[in-house]
């Protein structure tokens, strides 16, 4: 029954079905993987025969838009009418309402539709992993919402009433039909993202995003006249790298989630006759099993974007070429991560971005319920993903506590301050898996009966880490000298502090 669901389901060609039985993969993952094949061999033209210098914007944003739109119909099928209804409906909201209140338009809009989507996902295809448009309309709902704010911001707003982000991000000219949907759809970031900031994208298309080159976006131009032009280099090294990277995720995830599987936290075997030791161990495992498909997905993403010369990012100290600004996770950092902060940091970061720029910064209180409250909207309604996001507040305060007031006990020495780095790595791996299981399983109670076998004891261990330090009687000298950059970093947290959520 199942798999007739999912063939009825997935709207998708099924041209390669002889090779999908040939690999033992489903139709929908062989699509995906062969649109993402195609758009890093078509991207190379972006680069060449339609450069900047060869070849008109128009002539660009015609190519882009074309092989967006074909690769998504080539996924979804029929369903890709939503692809286009969802930005269409939000480009009429754009171009009719007050530019002073059009954002909150286009943002509403955006989320009914998507949510609608999320529904009917819910209801005839409950807990399937088949590829379907909801991924997609989810980074097309960040992209219109977020150019929705640019237009505001740079039509409506002074400049020295923006953010620095708002400025960068600041469009004063109301896109064109042709440069709108060619923002919506081109093909490097449709399937899997990382959303690109409009401004990015159309400094990116007339061969501006280079350090130094005159800017489109508005206000960021006066930042930028001094600098010295800078030529972009050849993106194969890191695309060859960021390939072989997703293919090995992939090759490790095809293998070992079968051995692995999040399901089997739910039969009463496994509760009742493993340790808790074994459980965690578990949880650990299979979570970061089920990243990789993540990682898969977003480094071949990356590539695409690189390949086609977008995401170039000026060059480091060192005199390296970075190729970050397009990117969407940094697997090295997130996996060796000291804190809960810098796994956050490393994670979806095109998601943070947009969290941070469209409602952290705007909204006046309660700003940690509103972006939680806009992330938990933008993923869905499964149960599983509100016990994460819940958990996820929960363990963001409780981390902290304990930097605030146990970590300047652990800096008199580096003996002290090395036993504190393992500590805290070895506990945010525990913690990360024991608040995205729940995530990846979508389900309330087989969550929450793997809460109480582990006796809640990550939860309560949060509680007296956010109780008992403030009452422990730190040194006022101790306390006051790691002040001044904990409350720096704990206001980048919270801003930033939803990205693990899109697990």
């Amino acid at each position: 029954m199942a798999a007739a669901m999912d063939h009825d389901y997935y709207d998708g060609f099924r041209t390669f079905s002889w090779l999908a039985d040939l690999v033992g993969l489903p139709i929908d993952q062989v699509n995906f993987v062969l649109t993402q094949f195609t758009a890093l061999i078509l991207a190379a033209l972006l680069r060449s025969s339609l450069s900047p210098i060869a070849t008109t914007p128009a002539a660009r944003h015609v190519y882009g838009l074309t092989i967006g739109l074909a690769l998504g119909y080539f996924c979804f099928g029929r369903q890709a009418i939503h692809l286009a209804s969802l930005p269409a409906l939000c480009y009429i909201a754009m171009r009719t309402q007050n530019p002073r209140n059009m954002q909150r338009v286009v943002l509403a809009i955006a989320l009914i539709y998507l949510s609608c989507i999320h529904f009917h996902r819910q209801i005839y295809d409950y807990g399937s992993y088949t590829l379907d448009i909801t991924g997609p309309l989810m980074v097309i709902t960040q992209k219109v919402t977020s150019l929705a704010f640019s237009i505001h911001d740079g039509l409506t707003r002074r400049e020295e009433e923006l953010t620095p982000m708002q400025r960068h991000q600041a469009v004063q000219k109301m896109p064109t039909t042709l440069e709108y949907f060619s923002y919506i759809f081109h093909f490097q970031a449709l399937m899997a993202g990382p959303v690109i900031f409009y401004r990015d994208y159309i400094d990116f298309i007339h061969g501006h995003h280079l350090p130094g080159a005159k800017s489109l976006a508005g206000f960021y131009d006066k930042n930028n006249q001094e600098k010295e032009i800078v030529l972009e280099p050849s993106p194969t090294l890191v695309v060859v790298k960021k390939v072989t990277a997703s293919l090995v995720c992939a090759i490790l995830f095809i293998t070992f989630i079968p051995i692995f599987p999040i399901q089997r936290v739910k039969e009463d075997e496994f509760l009742e006759n493993t340790s808790m030791l074994y459980k965690v161990w578990y949880l650990m495992l299979t979570t970061m099993l089920a990243r990789f498909k993540y990682y898969h997905a977003w480094l071949f993403a990356d590539a695409i974007c690189n390949n086609s010369g977008l995401g170039f990012n000026g060059y480091d100290e060192q005199g390296k070429a970075r190729w970050d600004l397009a990117s969407n996770v940094d697997v090295l950092k997130f996996e060796t991560s000291l804190n809960l902060r810098d796994s956050i940091d490393s994670w979806n970061k095109g998601t943070n971005l947009w969290l941070r720029s469209i409602m952290y910064e705007r909204a006046g209180h309660n700003k940690i319920i509103y972006t939680y409250a806009l992330s938990a909207l933008w993923h869905g309604f499964y149960p599983g993903y509100y016990l994460t996001f819940a958990s996820g507040a929960f363990f963001t305060v409780a981390a902290r506590s304990i930097r605030r007031y146990i970590r300047p006990l652990f800096l008199e020495s580096q003996r002290k301050k090395t036993l504190y780095d393992v500590l805290t790595f070895i506990t945010t791996r525990i913690i990360m898996a024991y608040m995205t299981f729940s995530f990846v399983l979508l389900e309330f109670v087989p969550s929450i009966k793997m809460y109480l076998y582990l006796y809640l004891l990550p939860h309560l261990l949060g509680l007296i880490a956010i109780l008992l330090p403030p009452h422990l009687g730190l040194s006022r000298k101790t306390h006051k000298q790691s002040t001044t950059k904990i409350e720096t970093d704990l206001s980048e947290t919270v801003s930033n502090g939803n990205a693990h959520k899109t697990m």
